[in-house]
């Protein structure tokens, strides 16, 4: 919604419709391809897919698109937010993902983090070097 506000105020980048819809529709299909397969991921475990409940994790996944990036289904939602600012194709919109991204990393990812790490211990330090945060 503020990304949709802020599109009117600010310079506008020139392109053209059907290419800059065309860009914008591609990302968010990769956006919702990340989220699909992250939720499959822990569906196929039987784990919790409650970002708010990560202390509830039973199993620890690391194979398929958790290969790419430990935050799978935030890197969709990136992805999407990407596209929206594409869409509006005005500069302004693309605070949006980057405000988004310093968000829930400090208020959701790194929390998540400290409690898989207490959760899986040695394990799980050990993916974390092997696979980054975002991409």
């Amino acid at each position: 919604m503020v990304m949709w506000l802020l599109a009117p105020t600010g310079p506008v980048i020139p392109a053209d419709d059907t290419l800059r819809d065309a860009f914008a529709g591609v990302l968010v299909a990769i956006g919702i391809c990340f989220d699909i397969l992250g939720l499959l991921a822990f569906r196929a475990v039987h784990t919790t897919i409650n970002p708010l409940r990560p202390e509830r994790a039973t199993a620890l996944v690391v194979t398929g698109v958790y290969t790419l990036t430990r935050n799978p289904m935030y890197v969709g939602l990136l992805f999407m937010l990407l596209g929206w600012a594409v869409h509006l194709s005005a500069w302004l919109t693309f605070a949006g993902p980057v405000i988004y991204m310093i968000y829930i990393t400090r208020f959701q990812i790194i929390p998540e983090e400290r409690i898989l790490g207490r959760v899986f211990g040695e394990r799980y330090t050990q993916y974390t070097r092997r696979v980054r945060r975002w991409l």
